[in-house]
């Protein structure tokens, strides 16, 4: 069950008038992330709506009668209760609340790619810790709304552990036609598989996508070769016992493989691709947004608000400050530790991805790479932000 309580419920401090019909709130919606925009609907009588995020007025504004309102809010990093208030003239009110919401800043919001351009400067950050891991090492970081950043070893095969549950994910959300309701069996498995890296709810949804494991593994590389993910292969089930432009573009090159032998693989270049691909369809955009089938705009936040309830901390995240939120799926075995994902931070957002494989085992020095590239990629890129603001303001 997931140990998060859902409310409509009217905060105590918001009266409800009998004559005031409550606003009807179109985003966002429960177990959703949200970057910010409020909209929806008032009707007649309706003089004043307020937002109010965790019981505190965020944004208020006058209206006349029936009509549609939006509202851009600046939500901190949690999960949070936005509640919509509609007041008359006489001052009655009646609302409406949605939680919980997780929410995202507005400056990450989704937007179509960018085209890629290496940073050189990060480039030789990321290839020197890169080359430095015990063992073999990919690595891959770009700023989704600048398209700038840096790669080593993007598009060599690694044994794939647990980060392709991200695509079982995603092909279910695909077909189902709607989004789980909260509570429901396929809600609680998905759930299960991303937040806890459960490999016992992973096979369950193999099952109900394909009839058995290998059926549902060719629908999911099915779906990945459709949004042109084609270095990577679900092969079959979990084992249910695991261990716990005019500018050069980014380069994505085999720098170095390791022997993986028969399983499921994949790269750097395909988990960035998988994890931007999320990102963008929560706004509509992007190739799982327009794939046959029915993965909308909700499913996207709902996929990007289970992602940011992962039970699994110390990678990526591991140096990166507070108001930070990392958004990620990891995955392990004994000779590979992985993880990739999305990166929000009030200047934007970015996708990152750390691979690590040794034939001899692999432990926290592939965490402590995934937590220096990650930061080393926040450090460059609001770096990049701010002379870009100063210029701006110099220039005016």
């Amino acid at each position: 069950m997931i140990p998060i309580a859902l409310s409509m419920e009217l905060p105590p401090a918001v009266m409800a008038s009998a004559a005031l019909r409550p606003p009807a709130i179109v985003s966002p919606a429960p177990r959703e992330a949200s970057f910010g925009q409020v909209s929806g609907r008032v009707f007649a009588g309706t003089t004043r709506v307020r937002v109010l995020v965790d019981g505190v007025t965020a944004r208020s504004r006058a209206v006349s009668g029936a009509g549609p309102f939006s509202f851009s809010l600046n939500l901190p990093a949690r999960n949070v209760r936005v509640t919509v208030v509609a007041q008359d003239a006489s001052g009655a009110r009646s609302s409406r609340t949605v939680n919980p919401v997780y929410g995202l800043p507005r400056a990450g919001r989704p937007f179509p790619t960018r085209p890629s351009r290496a940073d050189a400067a990060l480039g030789r950050r990321l290839r020197s810790l890169a080359r430095a891991f015990p063992g073999t090492a990919a690595v891959y970081a770009q700023n989704l709304s600048t398209g700038r950043g840096a790669a080593w070893n993007a598009r060599a095969r690694f044994p794939a552990a647990s980060t392709l549950k991200l695509a079982i994910a995603m092909e279910t959300l695909r077909t189902l036609g709607s989004r789980p309701a909260a509570g429901s069996s396929v809600d609680r498995l998905l759930w299960s598989m991303l937040v806890y890296s459960d490999n016992a709810a992973a096979n369950s949804l193999l099952v109900r996508l394909g009839g058995s494991t290998s059926g549902g593994a060719g629908r999911v590389n099915a779906l990945m070769r459709s949004l042109g993910v084609r270095d990577s292969l679900m092969y079959g089930g979990y084992a249910t016992a695991t261990l716990t432009q005019t500018a050069r573009p980014i380069p994505l090159l085999v720098n170095e493989q390791p022997s993986i032998g028969i399983g499921k693989y994949t790269t750097a270049w395909d988990l960035v691709r998988l994890h931007r691909a999320v990102h963008q369809a929560a706004r509509g955009l992007g190739p799982l947004a327009h794939a046959s089938g029915s993965f909308g705009r909700r499913d996207g936040r709902y996929l990007l608000w289970l992602l940011a309830h992962i039970a699994d901390h110390g990678k990526l995240d591991r140096n990166l400050p507070g108001g930070v939120s990392t958004l990620h799926k990891a995955g392990w075995i004994r000779q590979a530790r992985h993880d990739a994902g999305l990166v929000y931070w009030r200047g934007g957002v970015f996708v990152v991805a750390v691979m690590t494989w040794n034939s001899g085992g692999v432990g926290a020095s592939s965490d402590v790479l995934a937590g220096r590239v990650a930061r080393r990629a926040f450090d460059r890129f609001r770096a990049l932000n701010a002379a870009t603001a100063s210029s701006t303001e110099t220039a005016t």
